[in-house]
């Protein structure tokens, strides 16, 4: 049995499978139905109207419907597209056991507790028949497949076949007594007219109740399955009906049962907790299959596919009885195939698809794989049994030419063995049921046994070669030399399939594809939601495989996507340009159509290939958003620029890619303040200071504008600015023009406007504009103004003068444009040249608006709208006299019109990776990517390596570990300082291996420890606490060199916690009041687990002294001697020693306590971190991933008390602080 998908809920009582889609669908117990995906192991919807158990359930087969009934007497239709119940039908009076749509007309069939059946039209919803005459419950009711029968079984311990063709001709059939004639005499009855529905065969034979009841689809068959245990199989002609025979072998009730749909087998389930599989012709139990603790109530068989569904007290499971793969092997053009009992051969070349040979065992047989050897024209067929005891294979001789129709059965040689694979030419390996590996000979003699590591299967690796595989790796073995070449590991490997040319493999899983090279490196490894089922090479080396509902392609690189989706899963055998040749469940070879351009696309990107490239963009229909992120996330945003047709798409792609004549076309496209802005932004940081003039323009930023005219030096332009700030009433940005300009009057004048005539005297006084200052001084009023005091030596605010302004854009590296910006430029080409020949009329206008401060309606303009002088007009000088008409050139030479790469096309080049970036991605230990600036890569880190949840405590600790991790130092004056990044690792660094220097060093820790030792002496336990909190939240964030160091970061890690747990507790004693006698003895109890804590000696001997001094005054003298006797070992001093020795005395002459406390010495324990209470050995106890403090289970998933960073009982990787413990 192949467990499928299995579900966890209350108990399932009804099942139905979906008739196309992959659905089931259970009703449980609780009264929820839950429609379930089981390809993709989801739960799709809930429908929860019913109030009670549900027992029945049915998907139609056509429409979107489905109907439940439950122990609310109540039978609902349902429309899952609509998602709610669309009627309900009432009429019965108990609970309704089953119900079910009939495969042609609009009825539903349902068996109820009231010991009716009854027929409903769900069209008309209506009940159109009453079956009566079951005299106890009715526990299922069936419609026959294909006949007007229905089969009930009910508790009065009968099974009974009813004839509704009665029925079928009133309500359905055409023609005189059906349903013409009925509707034109409605009030017309046939006196001697057949009922409805009549009673054809009562089959009696069960001693107890039956369960279940049901009809073969083709054979005149029923299966009964009782409470007497049995599973009885009958017999029905028109005539009669009686019994074939009884299965017996389950041990309790039996709670259904049904035929195989294609197999002529009977599957029941009981509430004796198995699944039982029956021969129908022999009536022998062929499997059995339990559950340790649910009993099964509903088994459920798809209509179509060999999958059947069984529901048990805790959910359900899907399950098929056999694997559907087909073994086959591929060989050159030719695929070797078993069907059936027989070896196919299908020749790709002629499509021609012939039989071979026979094999023995017939159809029994399951075969699990084969290994083909072309030299000798040899197969190895293996096949498995439930029981790998059991397992066999086969070696067979193809004969060369057969008769097709009647191939041979030539004779094979069979042994036992699990699996055997080719290894040589004349030699194969098997693996034996022992897990031990024999190489045999071509008479299945044993040449020789080889000592191999352990492991459960082997796969072909080419001559000489295995691949062995064990529960969590795969081995690559030498058989000859016998030693031991590679490994990988990945868990539970099902299928490898090698490249053509034997240099990268594929190792199938499960869930998991890992993509190795001949090396048995991990080149990439991709994990599915649904299972992986095939794969093939294509000739570009490009993986293709199949999911349940897909095909799919990776690349060694690790890219991978959908091709295409598929209804039902096949098995690739051969991938071919755009075909892919698949066997399909029923072994039919077919062929698939799909379309590679996507994976060819990133193929010929990934090797360099750009030709290909731009022409798969020109002619492919390559479009969507996931290839615009995935070229831009590969670092090619140009590419897609050749065919995102949406500017702003464009805007953001020629930004990425620094390309500011696209970025600007797009910008004038979308004119928008935002997009203006932006490409402001980018132009400054290319130092295109025309681009950033017009962006700033666009969007009227004066300030930034003037700034830019100060620092290009157009002294012409920062006047006009004035002008423009004195017109739009803008005295702040007024007086700052007049101040980048120099121009002292200006100021003057508007100080003075603005009321500031102390100001504007001091300022016409300090410059000497004695003028303005006799004008100034003539406004003051002498009795209430005081003139204000020039200061002698001012320093005067004049901006130094531009040596020389900056006309053109700042100078960028010359670095040629790259193939795709060079193909886009080829292809623009021929409009650039049109727009260089246009008319300068035309051109002129457009160019002044943009260079031009021309100037809208709220004053972004001149005065008196003077021409700045920037227009230049053809007709202005005429002095252009180049005089090449009169040139007498011969005809017969000829123009190149290939265009080169000298053309002044150049583009800045991209910006390097940072090294902050650098470090994150080569590390994986938390404090790189905190050194790096990646505080949540980093909380990640610690969240997965030791359940840290609350990183508050976290915070200083990375602001200061940041702040050491790159050093600054000024290069020239004004500008930021130049960064240095130090690293660990600096001899071999380079520019992509580099990580940081760590400033925190183990050693570091274990000073600091020292003097919290020396606080803890001291009797400061909050200060001392909170000090080794901080070495503990510091120990994730070291790293260290090698395994000694790890283990003493560990121990240290230890003793802080032991140090941090004692001390809180101690902290909480001295808090505790005293006055009862329970308090007090709280008291003695925490001092008493004091001692227990794991301090240092002095440490210890204040620990015992206190806990000593309190039992004593408690009167339980028998655990102060052990307090006692334990300090004295310990060696305290003289005095401490005398007065130990006195208290020993007196407690052994009363060696008893007087009160029972929960302290037990003698039984290791643990201490809760939270309660203070021990855990003692063998008890359930959950532990903080950081600082391994022990808790109550109680206290899973809060956050532990000790580090106060860490989840209780998370599981994690564990602490991580050397790359030693990645490898």
């Amino acid at each position: 049995m192949l467990t499928k998908f299995e579900t966890k809920s209350a108990r399932v009582k009804g099942l139905s499978f979906h008739p196309k889609r992959p659905w089931v669908l259970t009703t449980l117990h609780t009264g929820v139905i839950q429609l379930w995906d089981y390809r993709m192991c989801t739960l799709l919807d809930k429908f929860d109207e019913h109030d009670g158990p549900v027992r029945g359930v049915c998907f139609h087969s056509q429409q979107p419907l489905f109907v439940s009934g439950g122990d609310d007497y109540k039978i609902k239709v349902w429309n899952y597209k609509h998602r709610r119940c669309i009627f309900t039908l009432l009429g019965h009076l108990d609970y309704i056991r089953t119900t079910f749509f009939h495969h042609d007309y609009p009825w539903i069939l349902s068996a109820s507790d009231d010991q009716t059946i009854r027929i409903w039209n769900w069209q008309s919803r209506t009940c159109i028949s009453v079956l009566t005459g079951h005299n106890h419950y009715v526990m299922c009711a069936n419609f026959h497949p294909s006949e007007d029968l229905i089969v009930s079984a009910s508790l009065d311990q009968s099974v009974r076949v009813w004839d509704i063709s009665g029925l079928r001709r009133k309500n359905v059939a055409p023609g005189p007594g059906g349903l013409d004639d009925h509707l034109k005499h409605p009030g017309h009855t046939d006196l001697f007219g057949a009922a409805d529905a009549v009673v054809k065969h009562v089959l009696e034979g069960h001693d107890r109740g039956v369960n279940w009841a049901a009809f073969h689809p083709t054979m005149p068959l029923i299966i009964s399955g009782a409470d007497d245990r049995q599973v009885k199989l009958w017999r029905m002609n028109e005539a009669k009906a009686w019994e074939v025979d009884t299965c017996r072998g389950h041990y309790n009730n039996v709670s259904c049962t049904i035929f195989h749909p294609r197999q002529e087998l009977i599957i029941s389930n009981s509430e004796d907790k198995s699944i039982r599989v029956w021969d129908l012709s022999k009536r022998t139990c062929l499997q059995t299959f339990r559950r340790e603790t649910d009993r099964f109530w509903v088994i459920a068989a798809h209509p179509t596919l060999n999958l059947f569904a069984a529901g048990h007290d805790s959910g359900m499971i899907v399950f098929k009885l056999e694997r559907e793969r087909p073994a086959f092997v591929l060989h050159a053009n030719v695929l070797y195939y078993v069907k059936d009992k027989f070896l196919r051969m299908l020749d790709f070349g002629t499509s021609k698809d012939v039989a071979v040979m026979q094999l023995r065992g017939g159809s029994k047989a399951n075969v699990y794989s084969m290994s083909y050897n072309p030299a000798e024209n040899a197969v190895l067929i293996c096949c498995r049994s439930p029981n790998p005891d059991n397992s066999t294979y086969d070696l067979y001789a193809v004969p060369k030419s057969s008769d097709s129709q009647n191939p041979d059965a030539p004779e094979g040689r069979r042994s036992s063995g699990l699996t055997a694979v080719w290894v040589a030419r004349n030699r194969f390996a098997v693996l034996d049921r022992t897990h031990s590996i024999t190489i045999k000979n071509l008479k299945n003699e044993v040449s020789k046994k080889v000592q191999a590591p352990n492991c459960d299967d082997m796969f072909y690796a080419g001559t000489g070669s295995l691949l062995l595989r064990d529960t969590d790796s795969v081995t690559l073995f030498d058989v000859q030399q016998k030693r031991t070449l590679a490994s990988v590991k990945m868990s539970k490997v099902r299928y490898v399939i090698w490249s053509s040319d034997m240099s990268h493999v594929a190792l199938l899983g499960k869930h998991l594809i890992t993509i190795c090279n001949r090396k048995m490196e991990t080149l990439c490894s991709i994990h599915e939601n649904t299972r992986v089922k095939s794969g093939a090479w294509d000739e570009s080396g490009v993986f293709i495989y199949t999911t349940s509902n897909h095909i799919k392609y990776a690349i060694t690189n690790g890219d991978h996507g959908i091709i295409r989706t598929l209804d039902l899963p096949i098995y690739i055998t051969r991938v071919k340009g755009n075909s892919v040749y698949c066997l399909d469940r029923e072994c039919r070879p077919r062929v698939l159509g799909i379309d590679s351009t996507e994976f060819k696309f990133k193929l010929a990107l990934i090797n360099r290939k750009y030709d290909e490239v731009l022409n798969m963009v020109r002619n492919a229909k390559l479009v969507g958003q996931s290839i615009i992120a995935y070229l831009q996330e590969k670092g090619y945003p140009e590419v897609a620029l050749h065919f995102v047709k949406d500017e702003k798409t464009r805007f953001g792609l020629a930004l990425e890619c620094g390309n500011l004549e696209i970025a600007l076309e797009a910008a004038r496209a979308l004119d928008s303040k935002a997009c203006w802005e932006k490409l402001g932004e980018a132009a400054l940081l290319q130092g295109n200071h025309q681009i950033v003039e017009m962006a700033y323009q666009r969007t009227k930023d004066f300030d930034k504008l003037s700034f830019l005219y100060l620092i290009t030096g157009n002294l012409e332009k920062l006047r006009k600015m004035m002008k423009i700030a004195e017109i739009r009433k803008d005295t702040s940005g007024h007086f700052q023009n007049a101040l980048f300009l120099g121009d002292v009057a200006e100021r003057v004048k508007i100080l003075k406007n603005c009321g500031q005539s102390s100001l504007a005297y001091l300022t016409a006084a300090t410059h000497g504009l004695t003028e303005d200052t006799d004008a100034l001084k003539m406004t003051f009023d002498p009795e209430k103004d005081q003139i204000p005091e020039v200061d002698p030596n001012a320093c005067l605010l004049m901006p130094p003068p531009p040596v020389m302004q900056c006309e053109e854009n700042w100078p960028l590296l010359t670095v040629s444009r790259g193939f795709f910006e060079g193909a886009m430029t080829t292809r623009g080409k021929t409009a650039l040249a049109a727009a260089d020949m246009a008319d300068d009329g035309g051109a002129g206008e457009g160019w002044g608006h943009d260079a031009d401060l021309a100037l809208d309606d709220d004053g972004f303009g001149g005065p008196d709208g003077e021409d700045d002088g920037l227009r230049v007009s053809a007709a202005d000088g005429g002095g252009w006299d180049v005089g090449d008409e009169d040139l007498d050139l011969p005809a017969d030479l000829e123009v190149s019109a290939e265009v080169t790469g000298e053309e002044g096309y150049f583009v800045a080049p991209t910006n390097g990776t940072p090294q902050s970036q650098v470090w994150a991605n080569n590390s994986h230990l938390p404090v790189d990517h905190v050194l790096a600036g990646s505080f949540e890569s980093a909380c990640r880190l610690l969240h997965d390596q030791v359940g840290v949840v609350d990183f508050t405590p976290y915070k200083p600790l990375f602001l200061s570990t940041y702040a050491r991790s790159r050093t600054a130092y000024v290069g020239l004056p004004s500008l930021g300082p130049l960064f240095g990044f130090p690293h660990r690792n600096w001899k071999e660094a380079g520019a992509k291996q580099g990580i940081p220097a760590v400033g925190v060093k183990l050693s570091d820790l274990i000073q600091r420890l020292q003097v919290a030792y020396q606080l803890t002496t001291g009797g400061k336990f909050a200060d001392a606490a909170l000090k080794l909190r901080t070495i503990l939240l510091s120990i994730p964030l070291l790293v260290v060199e090698n395994k000694q160091e790890i283990s003493e970061a560990q121990q240290l890690l230890a003793i802080c916690k032991e140090y941090i747990l004692g001390l809180s507790m101690e902290l909480m004693r001295k808090e505790l009041p005293k006055v009862t006698l329970d308090e007090q003895k709280r008291v003695c109890e925490l001092a008493a687990y004091f001692t227990h804590c794991n301090l240092q000696p002095v440490h210890q001997v204040l620990t015992l002294r206190t806990a000593l001094n309190l039992f004593f005054k408690l009167k339980n003298y028998k655990t102060a001697s052990s307090f006692a006797r334990r300090l004295l070992e310990l060696g305290p001093k003289p005095d401490v020693a005398q007065q130990t020795r006195k208290i020993l005395q007196a407690c052994d002459k009363n060696p008893t306590d007087e009160h029972q406390l929960l302290y037990d010495e003698h039984n290791p324990f643990n201490l809760c971190g939270k309660s203070y209470k021990p855990i003692y050995r063998g008890k359930p106890e959950e532990k903080c991933p950081l600082c391994q403090t022990g808790y109550q289970p109680q206290y899973k998933g809060e956050l532990c008390t000790v580090c106060t960073t860490s989840e209780i009982g998370r599981d994690c990787l564990g602490l991580r602080i050397s790359s030693l413990q990645f490898r």
